[in-house]
């Protein structure tokens, strides 16, 4: 070997982990968009379960009661929020800015101020579930705070159910699908990030990693509910995915498949970019 020549080690492509998907979901329980490059706000990615459904009581509405929200797809326009109905194409536009009054709403065990977004909005969305239902928005000034158990300086998340991220690996659900009669695709389950490398369920023990010098931290296993039986592009639920990982991935009664993440400060995370692990 040469004087003052230095062998790094090589690392098989297999070791690293590299994002290659993400998503935000502007509409809690409706679909998701796909991402090339995201922004972290104080509450998540930008645009993330800004928005959601109430019925009469003010509580949210998610597709565990109302399957058909998974026919519902957002999208981001210059100045505002498009929705499309998969099958038959109708289309509603909602601008960023609601026309509403603050109410109080439920999502789960917390009460947020949320605001109306468009009486022609909730008569769109009515007709389309098949039940009352109105549209609200969570402005900047509603403070979301995530379980103190799990929190380290008061994190906030937006109306997701209960943190601002949700990882998966590629080879979990690839170790998942080599378990299924009919493999099942990565929107049944509704993560943000997505990485590919890694043995199946590393993200169980992410306790803190960084990407592009953003750090982040594993904080919960997140436990699944019924949503992921239910099939994104036609509303139909089975038995599946959850009848299988309940042989192999439950704990204390719950099925567990991903990640909940908490994060420090902002910045931007692209597909492609590495996790230093």
């Amino acid at each position: 070997m040469q004087p003052g020549f230095i062998l790094h080690p090589i690392i098989p492509v297999f070791f690293m982990l590299t994002i290659s998907q993400l998503y935000t979901y502007p509409v809690k329980s409706m679909g998701g968009i796909d991402l090339t490059t995201a922004r972290l706000t104080d509450r998540g990615f930008e645009y993330d379960r800004r928005w959601m459904l109430v019925d009469q009581n003010n509580r949210f509405i998610s597709q565990r009661e109302s399957p058909r929200l998974a026919l519902l797809q957002p999208g981001i326009l210059a100045d505002g929020l498009s929705i499309t109905h998969k099958i038959n194409g109708d289309q509603l536009i909602i601008p960023f800015t609601p026309k509403g009054e603050n109410i109080t709403a439920v999502i789960w065990d917390d009460i947020c101020e949320l605001q109306l977004v468009d009486p022609a909005a909730d008569a769109w969305l009515s007709n389309i579930l098949e039940r009352s239902c109105r549209l609200v928005y969570m402005p900047d000034n509603c403070s979301r705070r995530v379980d103190d158990s799990y929190s380290f300086n008061g994190e906030l998340t937006s109306l997701s159910d209960a943190y601002p991220l949700l990882m998966i690996g590629q080879s979990s659900l690839d170790d998942l699908n080599s378990r299924l009669d009919i493999p099942v695709p990565m929107n049944r389950f509704r993560p943000n990030i997505v990485f590919t490398g890694g043995e199946p369920y590393h993200e169980d023990d992410m306790s803190h990693f960084a990407i592009n010098g953003i750090n982040l931290y594993g904080v919960k296993p997140c436990a699944r509910c019924p949503i992921p039986t239910i099939d994104q592009n036609t509303a139909i639920a089975s038995k599946e995915p959850i009848k299988t990982l309940a042989t192999y991935r439950a704990r204390n009664n719950k099925v567990y498949f991903g990640q909940n993440l908490l994060f420090d400060g902002g910045g931007v995370i692209r597909v492609g970019d590495l996790i230093i692990d």
